[in-house]
């Protein structure tokens, strides 16, 4: 099997995922969607049963079959046929009103962390710590964070399909979403939408721990590098900073200061990077 057909199934197998929600937000979202395709199934049902029993009931392709009995204007069929669907209708519209109100509540004033999505790779802005980091966000467990999602370039499409719903980042519009996890782990999430050549490599995790941990890890965050001890780190580092590698890459404690992802603290994620270039 190549990497390409590999990598599909492992997608394949996440996304599935969405039928095991572990946030409030995707449950509610999943208990509606159950709602619903239980609604489904029972008017297909009653539809076909309904087919069945007229054909099989009145088969007018026998010579001398009788005819059913005509209802025309009786007001009693047509008040259930209309009030029937009206019901369904009206239930669904307040299932889903309800859904929305707790998978998609307003956003506060300021968000927990600016999420921006690149070609082709995703950065997390830590609003309260001024922690940066790239492809892998923390987050403390059972509590409810809001994301203010950018793009930097094309239209992306942030999904964590069992914490959370789809939704697009679009240049100069922010969105905004509510994201938690009720459960400890790891959780993949990827750019759902097509934005360009390395698309199907753009993903992230989120890591769900306990509060000290998550407090830890953000502290971790924000350390300064230490300076170089062995003569080959002085002139690795000298070279690094003359080099145009400053312009795009940061390393708190030097003068490498770029609005990205701290490089110090890359050897503390699960991978540096999840696209191929």
């Amino acid at each position: 099997m190549n990497l390409a057909l590999l990598n599909a199934a492992f997608l394949v197998a996440d996304v599935v995922k969405v039928f095991n929600p572990q946030s409030p937000q995707a449950r509610a979202i999943f208990d509606l969607t159950i709602v619903v395709i239980v609604v489904m199934v029972v008017i297909f049902a009653v539809v076909v049963g309904i087919v069945m029993y007229a054909l099989l009931g009145f088969p007018r392709w026998r010579e001398g079959e009788r005819d059913p009995e005509q209802v025309k204007g009786n007001n009693t069929i047509e008040i259930v046929w209309t009030a029937i669907p009206l019901a369904i209708v009206t239930m669904l519209f307040v299932l889903s009103a309800r859904t929305m109100g707790i998978s998609d509540p307003p956003p506060p004033p300021k968000p927990d962390i600016v999420v921006i999505g690149h070609q082709w790779w995703w950065e997390a802005r830590y609003t309260n710590s001024g922690v940066v980091t790239a492809n892998e966000i923390h987050i403390p467990l059972g509590k409810s964070l809001a994301l203010r999602l950018d793009s930097a370039d094309v239209l992306h499409e942030f999904w964590v399909p069992e914490l959370a719903r789809k939704i697009a980042t679009v240049p100069g519009h922010p969105n905004h979403i509510w994201i938690q996890a009720d459960k400890r782990g790891t959780y993949l999430g990827f750019c759902s939408e097509f934005c360009g050549t390395q698309h199907a490599w753009m993903h992230f995790l989120i890591v769900a721990e306990p509060q000290e941990e998550f407090q830890r890890w953000e502290q971790a965050q924000l350390v300064a590098a230490s300076p170089p001890v062995s003569e080959n780190a002085r002139k690795g580092l000298a070279l690094f900073e003359q080099m145009s590698c400053i312009n795009c890459h940061a390393i708190k404690g030097t003068i490498a200061s770029a609005q990205t992802s701290n490089l110090r603290t890359s050897r503390s994620r699960s991978s540096l990077t999840t696209s191929r270039r």
